[in-house]
């Protein structure tokens, strides 16, 4: 599956006017197929099972540089795997590679998600996720939050887990003077997730830096609590 292919594939999905909805709804700058998530979600399913990781990662970098809309968010889901083996550096690279383009949530979630598992599965690339949080582009620094989300699930984290899980905390308090909406929801987003699960170190979060938090952003945090 060459990208070439890939994109006629999409483009066979197109539904009329819905280009149009979607540049206005999404606001960045770049090409609109008109093509609705379930047709991605199925066609990038087909291509992750039937392809190798190479040919994976291959197709994902063509779809990606095409910057059609709903061509980067298939390259996203071509690479979104709970388990890669070898979990190797060429995923996490591609995928961060892709983080300072950023320029809108939907991408970014796309490829943040795809990141999640390679996370998950070495710790140690928090290193790198770090020195996102002082990135001069807000999208960046946002990803720092939503990629490490899945840190927010266990409800018994081990050792290394809660860890990291305070390291992100302390990214997020550092990110409450940032004026950005969408930094403000990212923090909330991460503290309310946590609290499902951890409502010890959710609630000293919020007893400790909620009057610094946007009115918003403290409620949604609080939501579950």
């Amino acid at each position: 599956m060459t990208p070439d292919a890939a994109l006629e594939a999409l483009r066979a999905h197109a539904e009329p006017g819905k280009a149009e909805a979607m540049a206005r709804y999404h606001k960045a700058a770049r090409s609109y197929l008109g093509v609705g998530n379930t047709a991605i979600n199925d066609l990038a399913a087909d291509w992750r099972h039937s392809l190798s990781l190479d040919d994976r990662l291959t197709l994902a970098a063509g779809l990606w540089d095409t910057d059609i809309h709903e061509a980067r968010i298939a390259a996203a889901k071509v690479l979104t795997q709970a388990r890669i083996r070898p979990d190797d550096t060429p995923v996490w690279r591609m995928i961060c590679g892709w983080v300072p383009e950023f320029d809108a949530w939907a991408i970014a979630d796309h490829a943040c998600l795809a990141g999640h598992r390679r996370v998950m599965a070495d710790l140690s690339r928090l290193d790198e996720v770090e020195r996102w949080t002082t990135s001069g582009q807000m999208w960046t620094r946002r990803a720092a939050l939503v990629i490490t989300l899945p840190l927010t699930k266990a409800n018994h984290p081990g050792a290394a887990e809660a860890a990291a899980r305070d390291r992100v905390l302390g990214w997020a308090a550092g990110y409450l003077d940032d004026p950005q909406w969408f930094i403000q929801k990212a923090v909330a987003w991460w503290v309310r997730d946590l609290s499902k699960h951890d409502v010890p170190r959710a609630q000293a979060f919020l007893e400790e830096h909620g009057a610094r938090m946007k009115p918003f952003a403290r409620a949604e945090a609080a939501k579950h609590l």
